[in-house]
């Protein structure tokens, strides 16, 4: 009999791409083949693909019901990485076949990144760099500073990156709040941290506000121009989890109009910016998407998406299952 068949689903321009499949396949030797397949991010699903056992999806085009309903033998669809927004994971479950995602492989990264933009803007990094590198000495941003003892950090979803976030920034004497409605009473109570009851409340109180809430239905667009309103003229926002969360428009207005202190984004709305006027927006940082990014952090995905694969051909018990 032969063995069953992995499909690997990456774009043609995804930089950790991997036509030798060397992580996966160490995991997946003897157990079954494994396939690389190139495609466009928004290109059609290739023939291939729809006769695999298991599907493992880097970032490309929705897997809508139609595409499900292709799928010849499918036992999983496995998304590298902590969102799962591109499968239509109803339709995946009426058909029987489990959608998983990697939810726990970039929390060291993501929380240092988003504490990292944090910081940049609190200490206003990049508009003292230019300063010195004009051969200037005035410190011009002063008064933008912040002393981040006793500052409020507010966090918006309290998962495994926002906990890890929360203890980094309690670390430098930031004071947290965050609002989860969906977290059990009594679990900040370990990590000393308070809790807010509506996230009015956390935006009001927040000198930062990090997003660590995951992309649904309920979170697009949670963040626009009444949120925004509610925020201190002194506030700075930072999103690493999904840009659609945060309202692109109201947002890069506010800083414009100096409504708001700054923000740092990894991930943005309709990513990547789109013109010269959105990137010269006063008092924002962008970076590409990149806040899950490390050797260390691709390997670990990589190992947990090819194990979770090895368990659905062998017809075992699979994890991190979201529908």
């Amino acid at each position: 009999m032969p063995l069953p068949l992995v499909a690997i689903l990456c774009p043609r321009e995804f930089k950790f791409g991997d036509p030798a499949a060397a992580v996966e396949c160490s995991v997946l030797d003897g157990t079954a083949m494994v396939h690389t397949l190139p495609l466009d991010i928004n290109g059609q699903i290739p023939a291939e693909a729809l006769e695999a056992d298991a599907l493992i999806f880097w970032h490309g085009p929705f897997v809508n019901g139609e595409v499900i309903a292709r799928l010849k033998r499918c036992r999983a669809i496995i998304r590298n990485g902590v969102g799962y927004d591109t499968v239509d994971i109803k339709a995946a479950a009426a058909r029987g076949i489990p959608v998983c995602n990697v939810p726990d492989y970039g929390t060291e990264e993501v929380a240092d990144h988003a504490l990292a933009l944090a910081l940049t803007l609190c200490r206003q990094i990049f508009p003292l760099a230019a300063e010195a590198k004009r051969l200037g000495w005035q410190i011009n941003v002063a008064d933008k500073m912040r002393r981040l003892r006793g500052r409020v950090f507010g966090i918006v979803g309290l998962g495994r990156i926002g906990t890890a976030t929360a203890l980094r920034a309690k670390a430098f004497g930031f004071r947290i709040v965050f609002h989860d409605p969906y977290l059990a009473p009594g679990a900040h109570k370990a990590l000393g941290i308070e809790r807010v009851d509506s996230l009015d409340e956390l935006l009001k109180l927040s000198d930062v506000v990090s997003i660590h809430c995951p992309l649904t239905a309920e979170t697009r667009g949670m963040i626009g121009t009444q949120e925004i309103a509610l925020m201190k003229l002194s506030t700075f926002l930072v999103n690493t989890a999904r840009g659609d969360i945060v309202q692109k428009a109201p947002l890069f207005a506010a800083l414009r109009e100096g409504r708001l202190a700054g923000a740092g984004l990894d991930v943005v709305e309709h990513e990547p910016l789109r013109t010269a006027e959105e990137a010269a927006t006063p008092n924002l940082i962008v970076t590409c998407h990149a806040a899950f990014c490390s050797p260390e952090g691709m390997i670990e995905m990589r190992t947990t998406s090819a194990k979770i694969a090895r368990a659905a051909v062998r017809d075992e018990p699979v994890w991190n299952r979201v529908n």
